[in-house]
């Protein structure tokens, strides 16, 4: 168990070395997924602050929503965070999607986040 979190927390630390050259001072969409739910944010990393976020947690979310933890909640997540992140004035981000791979609900709630708005 150690090693796999050792080896989750290198692929993250790697993907956010990766991130901060390209990034141009884009916020980031950071996205964490459990086994029940799925929660993103968008963060400025020059002021140290959440700009925006979303999780399938939210009561509204967890009354419309049948699951948290399937492609549909994570596409929904991804609308909403979007909406959030336009009214707070973000129109472009840089995708962090940790340690986990860029398929299933990490790909579902950045399609999610790109129908509603945010470019990246």
């Amino acid at each position: 168990m150690a090693d796999k979190l050792a080896l989750q927390q290198r692929r993250r630390a790697r993907l956010r070395y990766q991130l901060r050259i390209k990034s141009g001072g884009r916020p980031r969409l950071s996205v964490f997924r459990s086994g029940k739910h799925i929660y993103a944010q968008v963060i400025d990393d020059k002021a140290g602050r959440t700009l925006a976020s979303a999780s399938t947690l939210e009561k509204a979310q967890r009354d419309s929503l049948r699951t948290g933890a399937d492609k549909d909640a994570a596409t929904t997540i991804g609308k909403l965070l979007a909406e959030r992140a336009l009214a707070a004035g973000v129109t472009e981000v840089v995708f962090d999607r940790g340690p986990y791979l860029y398929h299933g609900r990490v790909k579902a709630l950045a399609d999610g986040a790109r129908e509603g708005g945010l470019s990246f």
